[in-house]
């Protein structure tokens, strides 16, 4: 088996519009294609001696033991590799279950597809399990080593990738309500919402915490001293910076017992409790200086540890925290119960689990010694030994709920320290002992005020009620009447994304919103380009969507993107399909056009249920859409007299139509014309029967999603096929005594669409022709064909990126297609674009329109720009044939201009 490529899918996709972590492995089982499991000598054996945890797989039988039955009957060596990866992550921790194989149309190449929960680890799946399938199908077994060690590296893997715990709650918590969120690559900083409406977190810091909340609390003697002037109870304590000074403090804070911690530790690091001695001080005080250079001498108070967790103002949980320690059965050393404790499967390294692994340290031994034991002691049934004097998690402590139990003026004093340190969250350690009585009363004080405090003891406390605490931070930050989302609206389709997107996103700019939007040429927010390029995959989808100034995204989302990773986003408010041609077959195992339109629907499935689908009705594989998406549907049509539509309008769906010359809005028994077409400059006035198409998509986006008619109208009347607005969509250039056109069509359907205008044109007609080297060989020969019955003319050319074709071949194949249909047409090759393009423009005979359908449009564009063309082209060519009803008239477009 040979491995040809593993993609990571990260949002809805071809395979699955929920599971949107999917591996999507293409794999060449070679001379494994044709031989299924049953004939493999031992492999069954093999595989159920190496993983029997697989027999809990059910597969399609529906039954437990479902997937070891199909291999033991027999079945393909991509569907085990699937069900193999999964078991893998299982093993390690991370439950997944969804998964597919499909055949491919080159034989023996599949398409293993499975979920994942850690993207690293998941890429490991796939190769690992080929390896031990490959291993068993050689040698009958896979080396017991080797899979431990596998298991052990994805592991890793998802610690190396893993949230904290306290980030993993509030981001499960965001999921639960349907907020998004993304990681933004850097200082560990989460995203929660999108554009304009989005927050940031970082921990249990966020975007409301303020930065002199966090550097008071960051200062302990700070904290301890503002706290004091307030009233509140704090340790009596003092702070040095030399062990000189260490004497006087300790007579300062009036004697022993004391406490000595560093002035900016955390987790519990360098801290000493209980310090009963001289001798103690002196090793508590080089631990402390050891984490910061100035420390902190505390008198000491007995009682319990307490954390008091306060979000927004209000007291949200409490925890009581107790010390790493061991129970006594009678006959276990503690050396032996502490191993036998570090066994739970709760316990792991630092904050990896719910619980952390006991390790000792100084004042362990410390500790063993003023309670009389050794690690070799023997507890007594029941008897306590304390390992750590702090009561950190971090360091093998517990957590006890005491939510329901603290006193409510210990609330009270609670939400008032938060305040007075001026923290939205805030993890509040008091030491008393009893939380139930004020503090007042038992001698209890405030020790410490902790801003990004860790939520771990609040939602997995070892004993009592889990709390939600990431629900209060969310609460905060998204209140009820407060959005996490900005509308998306997803354009996709063969042909007219760009324009499309283009066009939606000009009829938004009317609202006066900030408009982020992605096309093939480029990303945009406002009016301003934010990066050029071919921009309709994921990665500039969240460009626009992690910008807090878009206010509405307006997203091309291209075939490719898809397929490599996915939508970039969750969901959307509004998603328009505008046709299914052939295009772009054969790559990415899209070989058919039932293949691309499953493909394309994504962007319809993946709308909100209270958002709109908007489909084109006169497309059959669009229409069918609508039995897949869970959203509304709204149709659009250029026949009036479409079924689907009749229908859809009759039950009171909407639908966008072209009547009577008019881009209207139906909706049950009424009609709402927003705009003639011959006044909509991108129309040509209303000789290009796919633009109308397009405004009608537009236009019928815009209205789902609550722009007004007369907001629509403006955006219609204002935007134009102009080189500023679409470039090489629809750019219509006067050049005195000839025009000449651009327009990026480079498969069929497109190149039908444009010759519905073309063939209007009264004089001579010029193709500059070519298409990308991609396409099959059969695409390019009805390019041909289709230009044979266009132009009369033709320069066949080819793109300077042949993408792997032999130089020639595309123009021969396009040739060929021109001469099955027209035996006579006159045409020349020309390979070379910047050639091809200034030939075709000198060769111009008076009133002709030369099309340039190029690779480059900027490269075209400034061929025409440097003959210096004749005004506003395209609205003066819409002013000049807005009188004829019939073709475009050469002389009086000319003479209009002039």
């Amino acid at each position: 088996m040979r491995i040809l490529k593993i993609q990571t899918l990260r949002g809805p996709n071809y395979w699955s519009i929920r599971r949107h972590k999917l591996i999507v492995m293409r794999l060449d089982l070679e001379d494994l294609a044709e031989k299924p499991s049953n004939e493999i000598p031992g492999f069954y054996e093999g595989l159920v001696a190496t993983l029997p945890s697989l027999e809990s797989h059910m597969c399609s039988p529906g039954c437990h033991g479902g997937f070891l039955m199909r291999v033991r009957e027999g079945t393909l060596m991509g569907h085990i590799v699937e069900h193999v990866a999964l078991e893998l992550q299982e093993l390690a921790g991370m439950p997944v279950g969804f998964g597919r194989t499909r055949e491919t149309s080159t034989p023996g190449i599949y398409q293993v597809v499975f979920e994942y929960q850690e993207e690293q680890a998941g890429r490991y799946a796939a190769r690992a399990a080929v390896r031990l399938c490959q291993s068993i199908v050689d040698k009958g077994y896979y080396l017991r080593q080797e899979l431990e060690q596998d298991l052990e590296d994805l592991k890793e893997l998802q610690r190396d990738a893993a949230l904290g715990p306290s980030t993993e709650a509030i981001v499960q918590e965001a999921q639960a309500r349907g907020i998004p969120w993304m990681s933004l690559g850097t200082r560990f900083l989460i995203q929660l919402g999108y554009g304009v409406h989005q927050k940031r977190i970082q921990a249990t810091m966020t975007a409301r915490t303020g930065i002199l909340g966090v550097e008071l609390a960051c200062d302990k003697e700070g904290t301890k001293r503002i706290l004091a002037n307030a009233g509140v109870p704090v340790p009596r304590g003092t702070v040095i910076s030399y062990f000189d000074e260490l004497e006087a403090a300790i007579e300062d804070v009036g004697g022993y017992p004391i406490v000595i911690k560093p002035l900016d530790g955390n987790h519990g690091r360098g801290i000493t409790i209980d310090i009963r001695n001289w001798e103690e001080a002196e090793v508590a005080y080089d631990a402390a200086r050891d984490v910061s250079r100035s420390v902190i001498v505390e008198r000491y108070y007995a009682g319990r540890d307490h954390r008091v967790l306060v979000v927004d103002g209000k007291v949200v949980a409490v925890a009581e925290r107790v010390p790493a320690h061991v129970v006594g059965d009678g006959v276990s050393t503690i050396e032996e119960l502490i191993d036998q404790t570090n066994r739970d499967p709760n316990r792991g390294e630092g904050h990896d689990n719910v619980l952390t692994r006991i390790e000792l340290d100084r004042t362990s031994y410390q500790l063993l010694e003023r309670q009389g034991y050794t690690l070799d002691t023997v507890l007594p049934q029941n008897e306590i030994c304390y390992l750590r004097a702090t009561a950190n998690l971090s360091t093998g402590g517990i957590a006890v709920d005491r939510t329901d139990d603290i006193h409510p003026e210990n609330v009270w004093l609670a939400q008032r320290v938060a305040q007075i340190i001026g923290l939205d969250i805030a993890g509040i350690d008091i030491v008393t002992p009893d939380i139930t009585r004020p503090l007042r009363e038992v001698d209890g004080v405030v020790v410490e005020v902790n801003a990004a405090p860790g939520f771990r003891m609040h939602v997995s406390p070892s004993r009592g009620i889990p709390r939600n605490v990431a629900g209060a931070v969310l609460d905060m930050l998204f209140p009820p009447e407060k959005p996490s989302r900005i509308p998306i609206l997803a354009v996709t389709g063969t042909n007219g994304k760009t324009t499309t997107t283009r066009l939606l996103a000009h009829i938004f700019k009317q609202t006066g919103q900030t408009i982020g939007y992605t096309t093939t040429d480029g990303t945009y927010i406002g009016d301003y380009l934010v990066e050029p390029g071919d921009n309709t995959g994921p990665q500039s989808a969240q460009l626009i969507l992690q910008d807090p100034t878009v206010e509405v995204a307006v997203l091309e989302s291209a075939r490719g993107g898809i397929l490599r990773s996915g939508l970039a986003f969750d969901a959307s408010n509004v998603g328009v399909v505008l046709n299914v041609a052939a295009d772009h077959l054969g790559i990415g195992d899209i070989d058919t056009i039932d293949q691309m339109a499953h493909l394309k629907s994504v962007v319809a499935e993946a709308v909100l249920p209270n958002g709109y689908a908007v489909l084109n009705a006169d497309d059959p594989r669009v229409a069918a859409m609508r039995d897949r998406v869970k959203s509304q549907v709204a149709f659009f049509t250029m026949n009036p007299e479409n079924e689907i539509v009749k229908q859809h309008t009759q039950k009171g769906g909407l639908a966008a139509v072209y009547e009577n010359g008019y881009l209207s809005i139906l909706k049950g028994d009424w009609t709402l014309r927003i705009e003639q077409a011959v006044n909509v400059p991108l129309t040509m006035a209303g000789k290009a029967p796919f633009m109308i198409a397009n405004a009608l998509a537009a236009s019928l986006a815009a209205f789902v999603q609550g722009v007004s008619i007369e907001q629509i109208r403006a955006g219609l009347n204002t935007f134009k096929a102009s080189v500023n607005q679409t470039p090489g969509r629809m750019n219509l250039f006067n050049l005195g005594r000839y025009h000449a056109l651009i327009d990026y069509a480079h498969n069929p359907h497109s190149y039908e669409a444009l010759g519905g205008f073309i063939r209007n044109w009264p004089g001579e007609r010029i193709g500059v022709v070519g298409g990308p080297g991609d396409r099959r060989d059969e695409d390019f020969i009805m390019l041909g064909k289709l230009s044979a019955s266009i132009f009369d003319r033709i320069i066949i050319k080819e793109d300077d990126d042949n993408r792997g074709r032999a130089r020639g071949s595309a123009a021969e194949l396009i040739l060929k297609g021109i001469l099955q249909v027209k035996s006579d047409c006159p045409y020349e090759l020309i390979l070379d674009e910047t050639t091809a393009i200034s030939k075709g423009l000198d060769s111009a005979s008076e009133g002709s329109l030369v099309v340039i359908l190029p690779e480059s449009v900027n490269r075209a564009i400034s061929l025409i720009e440097a003959r210096r063309p004749i005004g506003d082209e395209v609205q003066q060519v819409n002013e000049s044939t807005a009188t004829s009803d019939a073709q475009i008239s050469v002389q009086s477009s000319v003479a209009n201009q002039l």
